[in-house]
């Protein structure tokens, strides 16, 4: 070893650097000579390598320490660099492919040997699944040497002329990242050597220039069931063969029929020209470069190749390396990125429009002491604005039935929508007390319905004034979304509006210290994170959102949700169910619930409405009793002048752990572990059972109120 190291500039044959460990006493003694040795440069990295290391977002776990810690000798470059181990290398090296790549996607890849044959095209490629770390191990062949003509598209310089190209290929991967197994052939693949090429190969990329060696490497591919890969140069030209999946597949997609390699070796330029127009398709080709095949060895010594292209190739055999490397689609065949397409393509921009609002027709008073009772009813809030019931009517009644057409999975055992149907109640009784008419309710599970509530209406002298009350106030509550300014409640409000639920039947926990209004941003917006990665969740959040041109009366008019702008440009992103798709793969989504934490984080209190646990044959009329709750509650915050917003996690409704599989079935033991941490931070006991969560603030009005279907 000693003895290679101390080479001042090594051969030209030279293409993998020395390893020394300080730690062993003969590499220590070859480290020494060459420390000796005027003409090498020393260089240590350590220290700076470890800083980047250590300012990583979320760096992984690594199992090795300064013991993997390297001298590395480059002969050729007359220096040696001391390095950390290769898992820190790799790790700070590659961290800025993440989550384009996750870390677990790039463990896969890097399982991957890639043998890459000619070294135009191939030194592109072999450098681009080095650089991004898509293979584990590199075999590269080549016979020639490189040439100063070679220069116009392969990445050496002038002190490679000459070097075997396979070698100078090789000696940059090193520079980039020396742990990094690179084999080079550099006598190119020949009957001898073929096989021993492609036996331990994930992936064969073919990018010669001889027809006869083109044709034994797909031979040699089939035999050994290797994807084969060949990307040439024109008009992003990308050939796959997966000999892999089909074993039988006749080379170059059966463009030439039943030739074999040995029929192709000797041919003279123009005897190889049939083979060549049917391999590129002469009608497909630029028209520079068909034009440029008729003047070789006339006006031109050889094939033309440009570094952009080149360039382009290898990023295309890269992509195709990762899609096979995952398990991703990627059938036999071919196709083109064509470059100069794209660019006669070239079309300004168009900027995304802002939302325009139409006016629309103020709401009509109600007419008559039946209309108002029906209007009030409908300003009930529901999960989504769904509206979760139908309304019926005449002289003497009025029906409000759950409609479970309109339910979501968040609303678990129709809870949600039995709440909404007790809030629709509450609010009929309030505005018929205020049109001189005691209601009787009569509230069922009984008949076609999952809950009926009936409201028996007949004029009275002496209706109920705190009904009557809490009417105006009803038909003026809403949900205010505003970002809140923190500043805490005022003195006896938490008292206050205890009072208002407890009248109900309910019970109210409020958290009105900063600490703990922070713990439950955090495990709101941890919960939120759920709601968009779940498929079926993410997609009814958006269904109820509402754009200009959408009818406002159902689901969540857009302007409704107050979003800042960062806000409204994050939505478009937030919306993609690929994304979220993707999001899920890595485990990320952190920053989903932003709009939540930030909400709760400035709010004076997080209240919860809870009632007794019902036995299961009163579970919906229970949860229509914390309706009444609900909007006694709301209505004294209003009156105290508070913002109000649900801000209701995903298993609010949920209270089984078979409940919250169902719910979102990848993170039901997330979700159980949040709803224990919530219950405990709200001190609420077993035998209670949460109702909503409403996130109380001093913010300025809401910019619109959410319409009703009529």
């Amino acid at each position: 070893m000693a003895g290679e190291t101390l080479a001042a500039g090594g051969g030209d044959e030279v293409h993998r650097p020395v390893m020394l460990d300080e730690a062993d006493p003969g590499d220590a003694r070859a480290l020494a000579e060459l420390r000796a040795d005027a003409r090498i440069a020393f260089r240590d990295l350590r220290a700076g390598l470890r800083a980047e290391f250590d300012a990583l977002a979320a760096p992984p776990e690594l199992g090795e320490g300064p013991e993997a810690d390297r001298w590395v000798h480059y002969p050729w470059r007359r220096a040696v660099v001391a390095l950390p181990g290769p898992r820190l290398l790799r790790a700070v090296r590659l961290d800025r492919n993440r989550n384009k790549l996750t870390r677990e996607e790039q463990q896969r890849l890097a399982a991957q040997t890639i043998g890459v044959v000619g070294q135009s095209v191939g030194h592109a490629v072999a450098h681009a699944l080095a650089m991004e770390g898509t293979c584990g191990r590199l075999l590269l062949a080549d016979f020639d040497a490189m040439e100063l003509t070679n220069l116009n598209r392969v990445p050496g310089t002038l002190f490679d002329v000459g070097v075997n190209k396979a070698v100078a290929a090789a000696r940059r991967i090193a520079e980039l990242d020396p742990y990094l197994p690179v084999t080079v052939f550099p006598e190119g693949l020949t009957d001898a050597n073929l096989d021993a090429f492609l036996d331990e190969l994930t992936i064969v990329v073919e990018e010669c220039d001889s027809l006869d060696v083109k044709m034994a490497v797909r031979e040699g591919a089939r035999r050994h069931r290797l994807p084969l890969l060949m990307e040439t140069s024109d008009r992003g030209l990308l050939d796959v063969e997966r000999f892999d999946l089909e074993p039988q597949r006749p080379p170059f997609h059966g463009l030439l029929g039943d030739t074999t390699a040995a029929a192709m070796r000797g041919l003279s330029t123009r005897e190889k020209a049939p083979f060549v127009a049917r391999i590129l398709d002469a009608r497909g080709l630029s028209a520079s470069m068909a034009a440029s095949l008729v003047e070789i060895e006339a006006t031109l010594s050889g094939w033309p190749q440009l570094a952009g292209d080149v360039q382009l190739g290898g990023a295309l055999v890269a992509a195709a390396v990762r899609r096979i490397g995952l398990g991703q689609p990627l059938p036999s065949g071919r196709t083109r990125a064509d470059l100069d397409a794209c660019l006669n393509a070239l079309a300004e921009p168009e900027a995304p429009a802002e939302p325009a609002w139409p006016e629309e027709d103020p709401e009509e008073e109600p007419s008559g002491a039946v209309a108002a009772v029906l209007a009030c009813a409908r300003r009930a809030p529901s999960g989504g604005n769904a509206q979760p019931w139908t309304l019926s009517h005449d002289d003497s009644a009025v029906t409000i039935a759950l409609d479970p057409r309109r339910t979501t999975a968040m609303d678990v055992g129709l809870r949600g929508s039995a709440l909404a149907i007790g809030a629709a109640l509450y609010n009929a009784r309030a505005a018929a007390a205020a049109h001189g008419l005691r209601a009787e309710a009569d509230v069922t599970t009984a008949g076609p319905a999952p809950l009926t509530a009936v409201l028996r209406l007949r004029p009275v002298e002496d209706p109920d004034p705190d009904l009557a009350q809490d009417h105006p106030a009803l038909l003026a509550r809403h949900t205010n979304r505003r970002p809140g300014d923190g500043t805490p409640l005022a003195p006896g409000t938490p008292e206050a509006l205890a009072a208002v639920a407890a009248a109900s039947g309910a019970r109210l926990h409020a958290l009105t210290a900063r600490p703990a209004i922070e713990a439950a941003a955090a495990l709101l917006a941890a919960s939120d994170r759920v709601r968009y990665l779940t498929p079926r969740l993410h997609a009814e959040m958006f269904a109820e959102l509402r754009l200009p041109g959408e009818d406002p009366r159902t689901g969540l008019d857009l302007r409704t949700m107050e979003l800042t702008p960062d806000e409204r440009a994050k939505l478009d992103i937030g919306r993609r169910a690929d994304v979220m798709a993707r999001i899920r793969a890595f485990g990320g989504g952190a920053a989903l619930g932003d709009y939540t934490r930030d909400r709760v984080l400035g709010s004076a209190a997080v209240v919860a409405l809870t009632l007794p646990v019902p036995p299961p044959h009163d579970d919906l009329p229970a949860h229509a009793r914390a309706g009444e709750a609900l909007q006694r509650v709301w209505a004294e915050a209003q009156r105290r002048s508070l913002a109000v917003q649900p801000v209701s996690p995903v298993f609010l409704f949920a209270r089984t752990p078979g409940e919250l599989h169902l719910l979102a079935p990848e993170f039901a033991d997330e979700l159980a572990a949040l709803q224990r941490r919530l219950l405990t931070l709200l001190t609420i006991p077993g035998d209670e059972a949460p109702a909503l969560l409403l996130r109380l603030s001093n913010a300025p009005p809401p910019t619109v109120r959410s319409r009703r279907v009529i």
